[in-house]
């Protein structure tokens, strides 16, 4: 029986799971694959802290070195940038597959990191980067590998999802959903990666590179978090038939392509509306395969441990059998991809406004002057009591567009911010609609 001989850089969390899974499951994985994954050494500059799991005292080291000495295939669990590239870049320069969970590095870094590693003819393993414990880049590397895959929308941020769906089903202002998701473990005491959306956006760029066969610069992608989400406008989307996500988005046409995170309505009765809580979702769509779904837990010790172990397997696998073809998220499409910005969508547009006849044709002729049609409107005075509003002759009126160029909505938005009639800025929420 062959073995191959692991090594683990970084034992927090996900590396206590991670090392715990490769010992309790030893046999059930030597069984299922034919092949002893043997834990050489795991590296960690601090032992004396409490963990989930204890790891057998003779195969710790504070020495990194240990590990690229003594292992086939080096995990890092690290995180961040500096350390983790110049450990992975070193793994990969001596011969080592590497697997590793760090999307920010990936999102950032990744194309040296892949091509490097197609010139050592080694392996890097990300599937715990993105979705923890939902295979999804399997999916994308195995799975649907003979579609061109047209679109992706993502669910991939638990922390987001779940004061979202606070405040949809309970009523939350945005402040206290934040402060149960901290209380419950579920947000990080500073949590702007994840409510300014940094996070899931490190994963679409992981993704769209890995769909569409180019590295996407990470300053190309558009983000924007869910921090100024207001009550209000779930609310009133609810009654208009939509549920708030912030969605993760890359969509691929003739030539360009779009990669974006922002809050986004959907509609209600759709299946990414659904997944509520900490649970993360991606809908892949191929141009054979049709529509796909992955669901799952998206983050925590285990989920992303199993995610892990799958990649030690499948490098495990490759290494005993000597065929190292796979798909990278790098260099494999000769068409050029241009990153578009002006966006083709639905919007949903709320105005501040006295409650007065003229005020909704004055805001429609300036859209009507960019170019942008009104599907739908919505005034009601009773929304005012909702919104805890003071001043009751200010109502919010909300427009539904039909679709439109970011730009010409974004020149519009500010030509009707100068009108007497809107008080302070409006608010603009994307809507998207695959059958509209």
């Amino acid at each position: 029986m062959k073995t191959v001989r692991v090594g683990v850089v970084g034992c927090g969390v996900v590396g206590t799971g991670t090392v715990r899974l490769l010992i309790e499951n030893k046999d059930i994985i030597r069984k299922k694959t034919g092949i002893n994954f043997e834990l050489s050494y795991v590296a960690d500059l601090d032992w004396d802290r409490e963990r989930e799991f204890e790891v057998p005292k003779d195969i710790r080291t504070t020495d990194y070195r240990k590990v690229l000495d003594e292992s086939d295939v080096v995990v890092e669990l690290v995180g961040g940038t500096d350390f983790a590239r110049k450990l992975i870049l070193e793994a990969i320069d001596r011969g080592k597959d590497v697997v590793t969970a760090n999307k920010h590095l990936l999102a950032l870094e990744g194309e040296e990191i892949f091509l490097r590693a197609r010139e050592k003819d080694v392996r890097v393993g990300f599937e715990a980067s993105v979705g923890g414990g939902i295979p999804v880049i399997k999916a994308l590397r195995e799975g649907l590998a003979g579609n061109r895959i047209n679109t992706i929308y993502g669910i991939l941020n638990g922390t987001t999802n779940y004061i979202l769906t606070k405040m949809d089903q309970e009523g939350l202002d945005f402040t206290t959903a934040l402060k149960e998701a901290q209380e419950r473990g579920y947000a990080e005491a500073d949590p702007t990666l994840d409510v300014e959306g940094l996070d899931a956006a490190h994963k679409i760029t992981i993704l769209a590179g890995l769909a569409f066969g180019r590295y996407f610069p990470f300053e190309d992608v558009h983000v924007e978090g869910i921090g100024q989400t207001e009550k209000l406008d779930v609310e009133l989307g609810r009654e208009m038939g939509y549920t708030l996500k912030l969605l993760a988005i890359a969509k691929r046409f003739d030539g360009e392509a779009e990669i974006r995170v922002h809050p986004t309505f959907i509609h209600s009765e759709e299946a990414l509306a659904k997944v509520s809580g900490v649970y993360n979702a991606v809908m892949i769509e191929g141009d054979f395969v049709g529509h796909t779904m992955y669901y799952g837990q998206g983050a925590g010790s285990h989920p992303t441990a199993s995610a892990v172990i799958s990649d030690i397997i499948d490098v495990g696998i490759t290494r005993s059998s000597g065929c190292r073809v796979e798909v990278t998220p790098v260099d494999w499409e000769d068409l050029e991809l241009v990153v578009r910005k002006n966006f083709f969508s639905r919007y949903y547009l709320r105005f501040d406004v006295p409650d007065r006849p003229g005020v909704l044709a004055s805001i429609a002729k300036v859209l009507a002057d960019f170019n942008i049609s009104i599907a739908s409107v919505l005034q009601k005075e009773m929304v005012c009591e909702l919104a805890g509003r003071q001043d009751e002759q200010v109502v919010p009126l909300v427009i539904l567009t039909h679709k439109a160029y970011e730009r010409d909505v974004q020149k519009a938005l500010k030509e009707i911010t100068k009108l007497p009639v809107v008080v302070g800025q409006p608010v603009l929420i994307r809507v998207e609609e695959e059958a509209y």
